[in-house]
């Protein structure tokens, strides 16, 4: 499986979020990510495109495999293998243990929404600002979602150049830049 997702920068969540409503898409709940993440000793995720990560919501923590962008959809696809963990804390202290290293932390608020099978969310980045994503999971590599995804885009509003980049790029990058 692979999820594919378009990310756009957006001016305000507000005008996304009232279209929503107007498709009666499902609201799932607005909640606090905090992630930290992890560099390997074998190998730089920054030059392999992958990625691990701790995130905290509320009451749990989930590590995730980010494996390498394919662009073969025009739009961001990756594997992402996510599971859940009884102490993110004690996690982090093996991953410390065998040689990870902490690369950055993101902080962001997420408004989930449902409409069909795309899976959406409205960002409030701190340092980054507002960005919309709209997801779809494709089950095999013939499936190609993109159409779906342009569809519930302009029925949302959701319009902009697709960013690839993640949000941890994006925070590297800034931060590098000044």
């Amino acid at each position: 499986m692979l999820e594919v997702e378009l990310k756009v920068r957006i001016p305000s969540l507000d005008p996304v979020r009232e279209d929503l409503t107007r498709k009666n898409a499902q609201f799932r709940g607005r909640v606090h990510e905090h992630d930290i993440y992890y560099n390997a000793p074998h190998r730089d995720f920054a030059l392999t495109d992958e990625a691990v990560r701790v995130r905290y919501t509320d009451d749990r923590a989930v590590v995730t495999y980010k494996g390498p962008k394919i662009r073969k959809y025009g739009l961001k696809a990756r594997e992402e293998l996510n599971f859940a963990v009884e102490s993110g804390e004690a996690f982090e202290t093996m991953l410390a243990r065998l040689g990870f290293t902490k690369t950055t932390e993101v902080n962001k608020w997420r408004e989930n929404y449902t409409l069909g099978t795309a899976s959406i969310s409205l960002d409030t980045v701190e340092e980054l600002g507002t960005f919309a994503e709209i997801e779809v999971i494709a089950r095999d590599e013939n499936e190609n979602p993109t159409e779906m995804i342009g569809k519930i885009a302009k029925e949302i509003g959701v319009e902009g150049e697709p960013i690839l980049a993640s949000y941890l790029e994006l925070l590297l990058a800034k931060r590098k830049t000044g």
